[in-house]
């Protein structure tokens, strides 16, 4: 052949296959936190789209695929990028319920739009936002040819950077009410084609913690993380009634936000409202009806009674002692569940699951709804009830009606136990119709939030958490390891609910599981300082009066509010301690935990306003022979300049009332 030709033909192949790569893979787009800390990277390689994310410098997820997995075919398939949109804006809100009452976080967005090369040609927008605390991004799906999405699966991986430390939950199956033990392994010791829920936390070296979960989940399936031979993976919930897809929708679509929450050190995760920020805003026209606060909750209790109690039951005179009880202690809401192992309401069926002729219209014989609202308004109580969730929704409208007619403030809706697209609809049209009639909802039995308190603040706290309720049964107990756990992982998403407030603290060789007048492990200290180291704008007060009256320490559970103003974390080390500062009004109020071993905790108070401060301080009674029950309450003057040294038995706790003189 001859020598030129050669060349040339040579030449020809050599910009034939640079075309084709650079047909196939295009410069990387970046976005960056407004503090510039957070690096997103989008590229597009051999028509595949992924990321990557860097904090500081510090790679977090290397390259990363996106994929969505139609009926038919996927992205994998190949995109190319047609455009792309920058934005900068800023959240500002008021929040009702979570860590803070007032919102403005910055934040800088970019539009993907990406375009399939092959047919049907599908447009998707790839819609990213970061913050200074994180990065979410989500699938935007306009309405083109067709009128709606089918998908199969969504399979966003998340290539973790090196063998970071993590906690994850690994639940069963998709049918879960979300609740275990997490979890304490590195990333690549984690059990390999597990279904692992969200939030899942993960600590770099360096102290940088990411969290792993989603936001405004709403008409789509939730999401969970798998851990593949090549990294995590997520996986979406199946639809029950169809098998084959997670999601059918109308167009046009789009996806819950996959969140990224990144930070120097855990604490400011339990500060950011950036699951808030990214939820949709408030739906609800008027909340003037709306008022967080306590509750009791006398099933975790046993329905404990006064000796002195004419026939306790499911009837008006049981309800009458703890409405009583609630008056006298300021508690805003009494709970109306059950008696004897029996729903308050006609039911036929076995252990709280709903029977053939389950009718939530109608009290059981001898105890009248309206009568029990009347007493408890005359009081200045509000009452709720616990109702099954198959009970509830089949006659939805009607019950809300009544419940109104009756006077009821809420419910707690339990056994939900999924976060299918089906189950998610559901839980919102039952936030929407409560707000119409001016009821708020506990859930339970579910999934973790996704910031819709924002969206639909008559959602007042989610439960998906093994919390004190498993000391009626559980024979090794709910220890305070699994507290810290807790907190730094599903309180990241947002409010946590616990049955909170047994008085019955023994250590680990004196517990047994008894289902009425529960035990608790860890100290009544530990106790008191979960009212502030949770977020719930309806936290139980779960013990029964006798067990409370008189008692050191109530008079903390009386006076502390559910809702805040303004959250910081004092300090946070996982699987060793946790101090959480939170200001409602003038009031400061913190709270300490440490897990199953005692040390001491150094805590400073510079987060204060200038100014001396009162602050009234609950510990635990180191004393010998010790009582976990045991609490020394002192006063003391403190301020900016202050610091305090506390030692915290195994299992340990302090609280802290800080006022103004």
């Amino acid at each position: 052949m001859n020598q030129d030709l050669k060349y040339f033909l040579i030449n020809v192949a050599l910009l034939f296959i640079s075309i084709h790569c650079f047909a196939f893979k295009t410069p990387p787009v970046r976005l960056q936190s407004p503090d510039s800390k957070i690096l997103y990277e989008f590229e597009i390689i051999d028509g595949k789209p992924g990321y990557r994310v860097s904090y500081q410098g510090h790679p977090l997820i290397n390259f990363s695929e996106i994929n969505l997995v139609f009926a038919a075919d996927s992205l994998a398939r190949g995109v190319r990028l047609e455009k792309s949109e920058r934005l900068d804006s800023a959240e500002k809100y008021k929040l009702m319920t979570g860590r803070s009452g007032s919102v403005s976080d910055s934040f800088r967005q970019l539009n993907l739009f990406l375009k399939e090369t092959k047919t049907p040609g599908r447009l998707i927008v790839l819609q990213v936002r970061a913050f200074d605390d994180g990065l979410a991004f989500r699938y935007l799906f306009p309405k083109e040819k067709e009128d709606s999405v089918f998908i199969v699966q969504e399979k966003t991986r998340f290539q973790i950077a090196g063998n970071p430390a993590v906690h994850a939950l690994v639940l069963p199956d998709y049918y879960s009410s979300h609740e275990g033990n997490y979890l304490r392994r590195h990333l690549l010791e984690l059990p390999e084609d597990s279904l692992m829920d969200m939030p899942m936390l993960i600590a770099f070296p360096d102290s940088i913690y990411l969290a792993i979960t989603e936001a405004a989940l709403l008409d789509y399936a939730g999401m969970y993380l798998v851990k593949t031979g090549s990294g995590l993976v997520s996986n979406l919930s199946p639809r029950p009634s169809d098998h084959r897809y997670a999601v059918i929708a109308r167009l046009p679509h789009e996806s819950p936000w996959r969140v990224l929450l990144i930070s120097k050190g855990p604490g400011r995760l339990l500060e950011t409202n950036l699951i808030t920020d990214l939820a949709p805003p408030c739906r609800v026209k008027d909340l003037s009806w709306l008022r967080p606060g306590k509750t009791s909750f006398p099933w975790w209790n046993g329905n404990v009674t006064a000796d002195t109690l004419n026939a306790p039951g499911n009837n008006f005179v049981t309800q009458q002692y703890y409405i009583d009880f609630c008056a006298r202690s300021k508690i805003e809401y009494h709970s109306v569940v059950e008696y004897g192992l029996h729903q308050w309401y006609q039911d036929d069926g076995i252990s709280f699951m709903p029977g053939p002729n389950s009718n939530v219209l109608k009290p059981v014989p001898g105890l009248d709804m309206k009568q029990v609202c009347d007493y408890a308004h005359s009081k200045g109580v509000g009452v709720r009830v616990w109702v099954h969730w198959k009970a509830l929704y089949p006659k939805l409208d009607s019950a809300f009606t009544l419940f109104e007619k009756w006077g009821l403030s809420g419910l707690m809706v339990d056994f939900l136990d999924r976060d299918d697209q089906e189950m998610v609809n559901i839980q919102t049209e039952i936030l929407e119709k409560a707000a119409a009639h001016h009821l708020h909802i506990q859930f339970h039995g579910a999934y973790k939030p996704t910031g819709l308190s924002r969206t639909y603040p008559n959602e007042f706290t989610r439960e998906g958490t093994l919390n004190y309720e498993h000391d009626k049964w559980n024979p090794k107990g709910v220890s305070p390891d699994h507290d810290l756990d807790i907190a730094f992982t599903r309180l990241v998403a947002g409010s946590t609910d616990y049955h909170l407030g047994g008085f019955r603290a023994v250590t680990e060789d004196h517990f047994r599981a008894q289902y009425t007048r529960p035990l608790v492990l860890g100290t009544r200290s530990h106790m008191l300082a979960m009212y502030v180291i949770l977020e719930n704008a309806n936290a139980m007060v779960c013990d029964y009066p006798e067990a409370y009256e008189n008692q050191a320490g109530f008079d903390f559970i009386e006076k502390v509010p559910t809702t805040w103003d303004q959250t910081k974390v004092l300090s946070a080390l996982p699987d060793q301690s946790l101090v959480i500062a939170r200001k409602k009004n003038e009031t400061w109020w913190v709270g300490g935990i440490t897990g199953n071993k005692s040390g001491m905790l150094k805590i400073d108070f510079r987060f204060l306003e200038k100014g001396e401060w009162r602050a009234e301080l609950y510990q635990d009674d180191l004393r010998s022979p010790f009582n976990p029950n045991g609490i020394l309450i002192r006063s003391l003057q403190v301020n900016v300049l202050s610091d305090l040294e506390i030692p915290m038995a195994s299992g340990g706790g302090f609280a802290i009332r800080l006022e103004k003189p």
